[in-house]
């Protein structure tokens, strides 16, 4: 693999390469996940934060894991609401879609 160049010869520095990237794969900034992610619980609530987690974002579209079906639910019947809220902390329409999955929590050890 060659390394990314500029017009004029020069390489591209390493972080102007990978935000290339990530745009090509419609990933969003490190930056934007990870504010997401800290202000998690402003977006949907301290209780319902303990059992749904933002997994990735790609053109758009949110993956959330949740711990159970009624939180699958109440997701999907928050969704608007979600959205606007997500608009106003990262950013009009970096978040278009949600969309989410079910996956159970394993049994604590011992148990």
């Amino acid at each position: 693999m060659t390394p990314r160049r500029r017009r004029g010869g020069d390489p591209v520095p390493v972080g102007e390469a990978l935000d290339e990237v990530r745009s090509e794969l419609g990933l969003p900034s490190a930056d934007l996940l990870a504010s997401l992610r800290e202000r998690w619980s402003e977006v949907v609530g301290a209780d319902v934060a303990d059992h749904v987690t933002p997994t990735t974002l790609r053109a758009g579209v949110l993956r959330v894991t949740v711990d159970d079906a009624i939180w699958a639910t109440r997701l999907r019947y928050l969704a608007g609401d979600l959205l606007d809220r997500l608009d106003a902390i990262v950013g009009a329409g970096e978040v278009v879609r949600i969309h989410v999955a079910v996956v159970a929590r394993s049994a604590p050890k011992g148990s």
